[in-house]
């Protein structure tokens, strides 16, 4: 993954202790709220928020997700949720995801999502040019 790269944007999260299990890490799902956090973000970025998209009649449920947990995070933790996005097809879109600690970048975990782009209706449709146009 190269979440990384040039397109990516970068939130930092603090860890809070209800996002923490009995053994004092990091719940595995809160992982998938700082994988929205990021994909918010990206999307913000670029000028192009969901909430004007969802006005457009374009949502982008997840169809796909995954997360790859390489070390644990603790309460009160700094993390860093790296995100890069890439087109697929015309109306699918990926993120790709970083979740890194502290100053030397140690890697915490990585994933992705995919999107489908889709009407009010839940209908498939192509993705706005707009939106491409950010992924291209």
């Amino acid at each position: 993954m190269t979440a990384a790269g040039a397109s990516a944007s970068r939130s930092r999260v603090r860890v809070r202790y209800a996002e923490t299990d009995q053994m004092g890490v990091v719940y595995h799902a809160n992982f998938l709220v700082w994988f929205e956090v990021g994909r918010t973000d990206w999307l913000r970025a670029t000028g192009c928020t969901y909430r004007s998209m969802e006005e457009e009649g374009v949502s982008l449920p997840v169809i796909e997700v995954q997360c790859r947990y390489r070390a644990p995070a603790r309460y009160d933790e700094e993390l860093d949720i790296v995100t890069c996005a890439r087109l697929l097809t015309p109306a699918r879109v990926a993120f790709d995801y970083e979740v890194v600690r502290g100053a030397a970048a140690d890697l915490v975990a990585t994933g992705h999502t995919i999107h489908a782009a889709v009407d009010r209706t839940g209908r498939p449709i192509r993705l706005p040019n707009r939106i491409k146009g950010l992924l291209a």
